[in-house]
């Protein structure tokens, strides 16, 4: 070859791999850049769907006054009842172990379980054990309570990252004495969702679970994309739920047909988790997923409606007041969407990490910071106190702070709140009242 030819040959050649290079850079960019979709008023948008638009029976409420993970079967965490700091505390429990999930409140009685497998039932008045179970699961979910029931689901050990393909637990105990009706050797992190007669959880072995709620007998199995780390919501006769393969399916309640499934965006050819339950209003659905992203899909098309990049990761459950999404972030943000729109209507810059979903009450939004969630990941996370804050919902600003808290912050009733801190519940009441 002549040396013309071979000035040729490298000329096309250093041609073609400056083209794969821009080639490749653009794709990358591509691939990093966060993606964001904004939403309309005008699509798939119903006003009139809005948390709690049919509230629970005053006497249901006296008898059960916070029934499930986010209190409603839409998992909106609203609060219905009025409390506002500063708050004095009446007890306290010490769980010996971390309490990821909160309690639920019912029968003069509030229900939790630590990551360790010990359940606890203690008299909400004063804190005191009514009865104690230990599991030799881990547990990372919240109770759910009916007819007199109170059911809990359990995973392996050891509760760092148990192995799959070995069996886990769903257990129905009597509200009363803990005495176990039926069991299940489903291997779930899913706080239990009760409709009517029937029990739903998501499972690690890819499936969603429908349990008659007197027997504990399958009645469906449905298999997903993925693990179910996440717990389901209801509405309009779906059950809807995400899984670890960045899937979100909605599911026919009474036959576990699947109605839809939506996925959250691609990057280098995968998808993060739908670790966080979803939520339901306004007809939609609001999905948190670990790719920083929070998600909008029409809850009878599964069409993407908007999505908001938010931060590192996103693990914060959303909640849902006033035509308001909020979630956290664990590089240390906390944020209040426009449901509509998906567009930022306030931030403020947290202490730390926020992995817990967080409460509305009263016109405050209180969001507990995580310390050191997400120190080992790929991406940035924000290390700081265990603390909870109460935040004006419409302005974002400071009103109360507490100087424990973890995952997610309190639920109520009537009469007192329930803080949960680290390893702590705090049974409390505001500070003016006797």
């Amino acid at each position: 070859m002549t040396r013309r030819r071979w000035i040729v040959v490298a000329v096309v050649v250093a041609l073609l791999l400056a083209i794969a290079a821009g080639v490749g850079g653009w794709w990358y960019h591509e691939q990093t850049t966060p993606k964001e979709v904004v939403g309309s008023s005008t699509v798939e948008f119903v006003p009139r769907e809005k948390p709690q638009a049919k509230p629970r029976p005053r006497k249901v409420v006296q008898t059960v006054p916070w029934p499930t993970y986010g209190y409603d079967n839409q998992r909106t965490h609203l609060s219905p009842f009025k409390h506002r700091p500063p708050y004095r505390r009446l007890w306290m429990l010490r769980t010996r172990w971390y309490v990821e999930y909160p309690p639920v409140v019912g029968y003069g009685k509030v229900f939790v379980s630590q990551l360790k497998g010990v359940f606890y039932a203690v008299d909400a008045k004063t804190g005191e054990w009514r009865w104690r179970r230990k599991f030799p699961f881990c547990s990372a979910a919240s109770p759910a309570l009916a007819a007199g029931l109170v059911i809990e689901s359990f995973i392996p050990t050891p509760c760092t990252h148990g192995p799959r393909g070995v069996p886990g637990l769903v257990v129905a105990m009597r509200q009363k004495n803990g005495k176990t009706v039926w069991r299940q050797p489903i291997p779930s992190e899913s706080s239990p969702l009760v409709v009517g007669r029937r029990v739903y959880v998501g499972s690690w072995d890819h499936h969603v679970y429908a349990l008659a709620l007197g027997t504990g007998n399958v009645l469906w199995s449905t298999r997903v994309g993925g693990e179910v780390d996440s717990s389901a919501a209801y509405s309009g006769g779906m059950v809807f739920v995400g899984d670890n393969s960045g899937t979100l399916t909605a599911l026919d309640a009474s036959s576990g047909a699947i109605r839809w499934q939506a996925r959250s965006f691609s990057r280098f050819g995968g998808r993060e988790y739908f670790y966080a339950t979803p939520t339901v209003a306004y007809g939609r659905v609001f999905a948190s997923n670990t790719d920083g992203t929070v998600y909008a899909f029409g809850a009878g098309t599964g069409n993407l409606l908007w999505a908001s990049h938010l931060g590192t990761y996103v693990y914060t459950a959303p909640a849902v007041w006033n035509r308001t999404v909020y979630a956290g972030t664990y590089d240390g943000k906390f944020y209040a969407l426009d449901a509509a729109t998906g567009t930022t209507r306030w931030v403020r810059e947290m202490p730390a990490a926020v992995h817990g979903a967080p409460t509305v009450m009263d016109g405050l939004v209180y969001v507990a910071t995580c310390g050191r969630c997400g120190q080992h990941g790929s991406r940035s996370a924000k290390a700081g106190p265990f603390a909870t804050y109460a935040l004006n919902a419409r302005t974002g600003k400071l009103v109360w702070t507490f100087g424990d808290g973890h995952y997610s912050p309190l639920v109520a009733d009537d009469e007192r709140v329930y803080l949960v801190g680290s390893t702590r519940i705090y049974g409390m009441v505001e500070r003016s009242s006797r």
